[in-house]
Parts: structure tokens; sequence; C-alpha cells
């Protein structure tokens, strides 16, 4: 009898989920999150760009991307967000026109306060911290993009960086942990 409780409890959580819009769009994402194929990029990109603060045209959406936050997500034009890409737009992400996005990319705008010593993490609150990518950006796969972050138009990021809040220049090419600049891109 105790594991059909626990069942009956998991239905009722269901339940209530769906019925608070908040919770259900949760669901619609999950449920459309590893549609294959050019069918499930423009899927995703037509249901989930109606959530999104703002969305320019031609925005493509690979399988495994997540969201949390989403209404505070802009995007500009020719956005390709990869494969298991994961953004948190808590304290807002804006995408400029033109921006790859490869698989595995991590943007996140929010992070936990720490700093008291006196009282646990949990219970220290957050912090936001708006993160902003301008155009003709590349992030490479598996990059951190940490809360706070201003990308300028051009910037390439090597996979596996991990962006901190410094001042970049335009055009620049990021890599390591943390991320430096190691090169600039040239005029050919």
């Amino acid at each position: 009898m105790k594991s059909d409780t626990g069942f009956f409890s998991l239905l009722k959580r269901l339940y209530w989920d769906l019925r608070d819009p908040c919770e259900r769009k949760y669901y619609y994402y999950w449920a459309i999150m590893d549609t294959p194929g050019l069918f499930g990029n423009m899927l995703r990109a037509k249901y989930l760009s109606k959530h999104f603060k703002h969305s320019g045209k031609n925005l493509k959406i690979f399988a495994g991307a997540r969201f949390r936050s989403i209404e505070n997500l802009s995007v500009g034009d020719n956005v390709n967000i990869g494969n298991d890409n994961f953004i948190q737009a808590l304290g807002e992400v804006q995408i400029g026109n033109n921006v790859q996005l490869a698989p595995g990319v991590k943007i996140w705008s929010v992070n936990h306060n720490y700093k008291n010593k006196n009282k646990l993490i949990n219970d220290q609150g957050q912090q936001k911290a708006k993160v902003s990518i301008g155009n003709d950006v590349f992030i490479g796969s598996n990059a951190f993009i940490s809360p706070g972050v201003c990308l300028p138009d051009g910037v390439v990021v090597a996979a596996g960086a991990v962006v901190g809040i410094k001042k970049y220049k335009p055009y620049c090419i990021l890599a390591g942990n943390p991320a430096r600049m190691i090169s600039c891109r040239d005029d050919v």
C-alpha cells in the first residue's frame, strides 16, 4: 500500500503542475525538446520564440536546448541555439544578430549569494546579472558564459572556455578557464 500512496501523490503533483501555467510551460518544453530534424528545429523556434522577450527572424533551436526564465531572453536575427544548450535568463540574456552557439553552451544570468559564512548558502538568495552578447559572435562547444558578461561584436569563444566578467575587445578570440584573449580576428 505504501507504494500506491507514493504513486498517487506523484499523480496529484502532476495534476497540479499541469493546472499551473508557469509549471505547464516546462512540460511543453520537455515534450518538444528532443524532437529530431529540421522539423524539430522549426517546431522549437516557432513555439518557444513566442515566450521570448524578443525574437528576430530565422531562429534555429536545436534538439536538447533548455531554458529557464525564457521570458527574459531576447535574440536577434539569424541566431542558432545549439544542441544541448542551457540558457538561464532570470537576470536577462540579450543575444544579437548572426550569433552561433555550438553544442553544450551554457549561459547563466543568476548566481547564488554565498559571502555570509553564518548563513546557509541556500538561505542567502540570488543575485541577477544581465548577459549581453553582441552581433556576429561564435561561442564554441561546452563554453560557459557567467552572469554579468558582456561580449562585444565579433567575439569568438573557444570550446570549453569559462568566460567571466571582464572588458573584452570587439573581434577578440577568448580561450581558457578563466577565459583570456589569445588573439584577434584579422581582416583578410
